[in-house]
């Protein structure tokens, strides 16, 4: 028999049987311990529990609002869109060109253009998006282009 040939013998290891007598190390307590909250049956105490002090979401302050109404968009900026070939672009292209993200199934987030570094963009495209910042159509059509709201 070679070395590589040699397998791990199957051993079976019994499960801790609890409160057998005090011959079993385990008799008695059970390995418990002596009274108290985590001796007892059911007696877990939650992670976030702080002995009676005052607990830390209670004594910070609420704050904010979140409005549950938000519209969230997927963004694509002007200059992006200045160093891909090609004049015309809608929301299939620009996810096939993976400049935003794919919507999976029941989404429907909208796409926004916007016109961060507008100084850098200086072409004629034709764009079909959900949305549009005053200053992205403006530049859009400042060079000819149009900006067509879906």
């Amino acid at each position: 028999m070679l070395l590589h040939e040699i397998k791990r013998p199957d051993i079976k290891k019994n499960k801790k049987r609890l409160g057998k007598g005090h011959g079993t190390g385990t008799g008695k307590t059970s390995g418990h311990g002596h009274k108290g909250q985590k001796s007892r049956s059911g007696g877990s105490i939650p992670a976030w529990f702080e002995g009676g002090q005052m607990p830390l979401q209670r004594r910070l302050p609420k704050r904010g609002f979140t409005n549950p109404f938000r519209k969230e968009y997927r963004i694509v900026n002007l200059h992006v869109l200045q160093s891909i070939d090609g004049t015309e672009f809608d929301i299939e292209k620009l996810e096939k060109l993976d400049l935003i993200r794919k919507l999976r199934k029941n989404e429907n987030s909208p796409v926004k253009i916007l016109a961060d570094r507008k100084e850098e963009f200086n072409k004629t495209i034709t764009i079909k998006a959900n949305a549009f910042s005053n200053t992205a159509k403006e530049t859009i059509e400042k060079f000819g282009g149009k900006a067509e709201v879906i």
